[in-house]
């Protein structure tokens, strides 16, 4: 699973859960549980991941959306 974008604005998760469902990309919200042990305080940022099969297509389809900004930068080592 590859690291697509890190936030703690809920419109936008929401958004972008929204976003992948419609391209039948399969992604994950990690880091939902955190926000209840931290009284939803939001210091913890929740990730959503896609497969790594996935990634490019998930990149392009929230770019076209207008969410590049918003995309966690690619690495140049390999390492994710």
């Amino acid at each position: 699973m590859k690291d697509l974008i890190r936030t703690n604005n809920p419109a936008l998760i929401s958004f972008v859960e929204s976003l992948l469902k419609e391209a039948d990309i399969p992604y994950f919200v990690a880091d939902q549980a955190i926000s209840s042990a931290e009284g939803s305080i939001g210091m913890f940022p929740k990730r959503v991941l896609v497969p790594d099969d996935h990634h490019d297509k998930a990149r392009r389809w929230l770019t076209d959306a207008g969410l590049e900004a918003e995309l966690r930068p690619l690495k140049s080592n390999g390492w994710d």
